[in-house]
């Protein structure tokens, strides 16, 4: 197919040199035959004419040249093929010319027009289908460049091989493994037969190597139990070598130091005695604390003392009695629809499918490597793309300037969507993230030891189901550097956080985030910590409701983990979200403007450093003050930009001194906790100008020398707190200054999410300031062509 554009200004050009002859012809007659004077005139406005149209057609041919220089297109179809030019759309009717079949191929075109030092645009147009990748697709030093679904049509990237050949499981020993019930249900594929060989590891906290994917889902590696966890029943305190000794200041069960171990834990009941020895079995857990899983394999299994050994490397914090865990590829356990099991060994792949064999279409992930990398590029565009069924990264940006991932979708991938490693203006836009092993979106951007700002960006991205390998630290957007923005991204339905941030004068604004840290404890929906020197940060207008982690702790929306210090959290809205907002014994943080509605509380407030975490001012666990020397902060740009860094240790920094918490509202639940060094000293923290309508409007610890034990063991229970009740009709000194009542501050209509204040509010009395919530969350755009329901 022609361009368009080109055909035109052919026509134009032709048309006008046939004018310029007819007005040739004409003023040259006008001179042989010039009589008179009015013939002269005609002469001379001919000739005026003439020059006009010279003139056009100069103008005429710079314009066509630039707008060559401006676009070339090329096509990329399933129906194309390599050896042809790639400039159509679709074959020819000679079948002499078309499309590229390949995206590899359209790129060597592309450097060839790069490599001339041409500034124009080229287009990628690819056509509908599915486009196995065996290897990335690498971009380097490519600029104004655009990769895009031809007319909204579906394109898929893949990292998979198709993979046929199931028949019914007739081998003896197999059937009898399996057992009776389910023989006629399962079947076998020789991987081997078909030319796959690599079949990756299932690695402790990474990837799951490869993975089935049967019509278009994920299907799940064979399970003890299929549903739900079983329970470490004990480990054992004894071995040939100690791996873990635990962690001495917190002991759960008969004075063991939780994570102690020797390479082994116990199990209840003899299901195991079932399972042949052929089995490479792996199992899951949360081994020690509600925020950190990882796979172990097994090495071997003691029937007799029910003792499972496992293989090194052990799990970080080690393992810890009545931890959960589940064992998985055990073929005797193959007993649901959807569950296979990998035998490795033999190359052999074993499935229960969830529909008829026959009417199925299988892939297996194969490319462990990013699907697109680009590599110190500017300018360049992927568009309306679905990235899927692969062992690695849908997209990794390296460097490089305004580079756009916009309105494509990524799921079933083995690792992260999308990678933004530095460079600037980089960013994520209108896509849509799901079924991913890992997580979401690593934003990376800026220096930070100069504070130079990266202003790579994640917005209007919907997120969601993700984490679905992983259980924790596998985040929606991982945000580290410096300025980078993340704004309107919707993300829920996860086992652990939203977003970690790292760093300095991000801006997380206009998120929803719901529904997160479903399966773990002692998380955040949005969480930072354990650095002095991450400052400037700011969340602003995100939305928090629905959160409920079932873990020890369970979940915050807003969590300033260990020492997080001068972050400004305004006008943000935390409904049912657990604890609102948990500031962990830092500085120079402000919570204004916020609402919460039906926390638990709204706000904790703890001095850490005074109590159980002292241990990073002693120095046993100097991680404050390494990340302080790491960025010079006695010199520019630190000292000038955060000169409060320069006398913290002079100051005992282990008092969290200037946060304040102004013009806020909280309703319907409990508002404000206090831990460790706030149970007697309230001075250095400003709490004043908030109103308060609370059933329950403080929760304060008891004083305790040891200070953190009842901090970690009776967070959620009354055992050692003293708590203040609106009924009781006491206002304790720490609250005085706010303005406490037993009422409805003003809400219009809370339970179908309506948050505004009617104008007669009292909260306005106080100073709070109206909340844009119709800017929150999705918006259609270019791209993201409508919201999910």
């Amino acid at each position: 197919m022609k361009n368009i554009y080109n055909v035109q200004l052919l026509d134009d050009l032709l048309l006008t040199i046939n004018n310029l002859f007819f007005t040739f012809n004409t003023y040259f007659s006008l001179l042989k035959n010039k009589t008179n004077l009015a013939h002269s005139i005609i002469g001379i406005s001919m000739f005026k004419r003439l020059l006009l149209i010279i003139f056009f057609i100069l103008l005429l041919l710079s314009f066509c040249h630039k707008k060559n220089l401006q676009k070339s297109i090329f096509f990329v179809s399933p129906n194309g093929s390599d050896n042809w030019s790639g400039r159509l759309s679709e074959p020819n009717h000679e079948k002499t010319d078309g499309p590229f079949a390949t995206l590899e191929r359209a790129k060597q075109d592309v450097n060839e027009i790069q490599k001339s030092q041409s500034q124009e645009q080229i287009v990628i147009e690819i056509r509908k289908g599915s486009y196995p990748f065996l290897a990335s697709l690498i971009l380097e030093n490519q600029n104004n460049l655009i990769w895009r679904a031809y007319n909204d049509e579906q394109v898929s990237l893949i990292g998979a091989r198709k993979i046929d050949g199931f028949r019914p499981v007739s081998d003896p020993s197999v059937l009898n493994r399996i057992g009776k019930t389910n023989q006629d249900k399962i079947f076998v594929c020789d991987l081997k037969a078909q030319g796959i060989s690599d079949y990756g590891e299932i690695t402790q906290r990474g990837s799951p190597g490869l993975e089935l994917f049967f019509n278009g889902k994920r299907m799940t590696l064979a399970r003890y139990p299929n549903e739900g966890w079983l329970n470490i029943a004990d480990v054992p305190q004894s071995g040939q070598k100690l791996f873990n000794k635990g962690l001495e200041r917190e002991k759960r069960y008969n004075g063991v130091p939780i994570g102690r171990h020797f390479g082994r834990i116990k199990y209840d009941g003899d299901r195991p005695k079932r399972w042949a020895k052929e089995n490479e079995i792996y199992v899951h857990g949360y081994w020690t604390w509600d925020w950190s899983d990882s796979y172990q394999k097994v090495k071997s299994i003691d029937t007799e003392k029910q003792e499972i050994t496992l293989v090194e490397p052990h799990h970080n914090y080690g393992y810890t009695k009545n931890q959960r865990y589940y064992f998985l590829n055990i073929l005797e356990e193959l007993d649901s629809p959807g569950e296979w099991v990998l035998d490795r060994k033999n190359g052999l792949l074993y499935l229960y499918p969830p529909t008829e064999i026959e009417n199925g279409k299988s892939f297996v992930s194969i490319l462990d490597q990013p699907l697109i990398s680009l590599d110190n590029c500017s300018n360049v565009n992927f568009q309306g793309l679905h990235f899927e069924y692969s062992r690695g990264n849908g997209v990794v940006i390296n460097g490089g300037s305004q580079n756009l991932i916009a309105g494509c979708t990524f799921r079933y991938l083995g690792n992260n969507a999308v990678e933004v490693n530095g460079g600037d203006h980089n960013g994520v836009q209108s896509c849509d993230i799901y079924e991913v092993a890992l997580g979401g979106i690593v934003l990376k951007g800026g220096d930070r030891k100069t504070l130079t700002p990266g202003d790579n960006f994640a917005i209007n991205n919907h997120i969601h189901d993700y984490s679905k390998l992983m259980r924790t630290w596998q985040l929606a957007i991982n945000l580290s550097g410096v300025g980078n923005r993340v704004a309107h991204n919707l993300i829920h339905d996860a086992p652990h956080e939203g977003i970690y941030v790292r760093g300095n004068e991000h801006v997380l604004e206009f998120n929803e985030i719901h529904n997160v840290c479903n399966e773990t404890g002692d998380a955040g929906a949005i969480h930072t910590g354990r650095n002095y020197t991450w400052r400037g940060n700011i969340y602003r207008y995100n939305y928090f409701h629905h959160l409920k982690g079932p873990g020890l702790h369970g979940v915050t929306a807003i969590y300033l983990d260990d020492f997080t210090s001068g972050y400004t959290i305004y006008g943000n809205i935390c409904y049912k979200s657990g604890r609102g907002a948990l500031i962990g014994g830092g500085r120079d943080n402000t919570l204004e403007n916020n609402i919460f509605i039906e926390c638990a509380p709204s706000i904790v407030l703890d001095a850490r450093g005074l109590g159980w975490a002292g241990n990073y001012f002693d120095g046993s666990y100097p991680v404050l003050k390494d990340s302080l020397e790491a960025m010079n902060y006695r010199e520019s740009p630190y000292s000038k930009k955060y000169p409060e860094l320069l006398t913290l240790y002079d100051d005992n920094p282990a008092v969290p001194k200037n946060n304040k918490i102004i013009h806020n509202i909280s309703y319907g639940g409990r508002w404000l906790e206090l831990y460790d060094f706030f149970a007697y000293d309230f001075s250095v923290v400003t709490v004043k100008d908030n109103l308060i309508a609370d059933p329950i409007i403080l929760k304060r610890i008891k004083q305790d020398p040891k200070g953190w034990e009842p901090y970690y063991l009776n967070l959620d229970t009354e055992e050692g707190y003293v708590y203040y009740k609106f009924e009781d009709g006491q206002i304790p000194d720490e609250l005085k200054g706010n303005l406490i009542i037993n009422s409805n501050p003003g809400f219009n209509n809370i339970e179908n999410g309506n948050f505004e204040l009617k104008k007669d509010s009292p909260a306005f009395k106080i100073g709070f300031k109206p909340i844009p919530f119709e800017k929150i969350g999705l918006y259609v755009d270019k791209y993201r062509k409508y919201l999910p329901d």
